[in-house]
């Protein structure tokens, strides 16, 4: 079963869906997960897919978008990651505040720039009591580097001071194609582009501020603050968007307990379908059911 939701975080409105399992009895509480999505994603962009099974294990989930994503309030399309960090906190209360679900019981799933959101939010806030990072990043500036040559990279961070000092001085920032700062991989950008095709809250254009967004915001120097609340990492020893090492050094940072987990072969984008999302998903189910029963 599926309700819309709205509740608010720092003054706006924001949209989300919560998701229960068939055949709930009333009065039943279960633990709740709430889903993250990425660096560009909306809430029904992949996370669904992550709802459904994680209902059939028996778990109440919820997605939502953050500020200015989907229908939610705020400044269109921007990332914000520290206004996402409010937003994941807000969503998590509003979340605990359902009659089926036990707010002393909350885990939090984040898929790719969503495992950095979620990794900062757990290491600040003691409520979540066990967190899944999937092809997350770590560092801001190794991710955008990395996946650039050294001239793209230095091209990026001059167009990136210009577009700060106009936005100090009009407060606007220059709009631009998505692929000039989310790179697409050859790889799986075809599944990536498909997937957004049919979605119409996804965007082409996002300002170029993320470029400072992004490189300002590292939560492996805090990830360590989450223990004694355990954290699994999910990548792929293949992921050309999102290199393996941005789990790595998150895992490395992390304190016990703390799992990795390399998936074989696959892309960024193929995490999200057959048969890489299987594998996905049966990792977190088994970290959620040790360290987070559903009942």
């Amino acid at each position: 079963m599926k309700r819309a939701v709205e509740f608010y975080s720092e003054g706006f409105k924001l949209c989300g869906d919560i998701y229960l399992p068939d055949g709930l009895p009333p009065g039943e509480i279960r633990s709740g997960v709430l889903l993250c999505h990425g660096y560009t994603g909306v809430k029904d962009l992949y996370l669904p897919d992550n709802a459904r099974v994680l209902n059939q294990a028996g778990y109440a989930v919820m997605t939502f978008d953050y500020k200015g994503w989907g229908e939610s309030e705020g400044s269109r399309s921007r990332l914000a990651p520290y206004s996402r960090v409010a937003d994941v906190q807000a969503a998590m209360t509003y979340l605990g505040m359902q009659p089926e679900v036990d707010e002393n019981r909350i885990g939090l799933y984040g898929t790719s720039y969503g495992g950095a959101t979620v990794s900062w939010v757990a290491a600040i806030d003691q409520r979540p009591q066990c967190i899944v990072s999937v092809v997350g990043i770590g560092h801001g500036a190794r991710w955008m580097s990395r996946v650039r040559r050294v001239d793209e990279w230095f091209d990026l961070l001059e167009r990136s001071k210009s577009d700060r000092e106009q936005r100090a001085k009009t407060g606007d920032s220059q709009m631009v194609e998505r692929s000039e700062i989310l790179l697409p991989d050859r790889q799986s950008a075809d599944l990536a582009a498909a997937a957004r095709r049919n979605n119409p809250a996804a965007v082409g254009t996002i300002p170029m501020e993320y470029v400072d967004d992004t490189v300002g915001f590292n939560p492996e120097w805090i990830v360590d603050k989450i223990s004694p609340r355990p954290i699994l990492f999910i990548t792929s020893d293949n992921d050309r968007l999102v290199l393996p090492e941005e789990s790595e050094q998150l895992y490395a940072h992390a304190k016990e307990p703390k799992k990795l987990v390399v998936l074989k072969g696959y892309g960024h984008y193929e995490v999200y379908q057959e048969p890489a999302f299987t594998e996905v998903m049966a990792a977190t189910l088994e970290w959620f059911g040790e360290h987070l029963p559903a009942r």
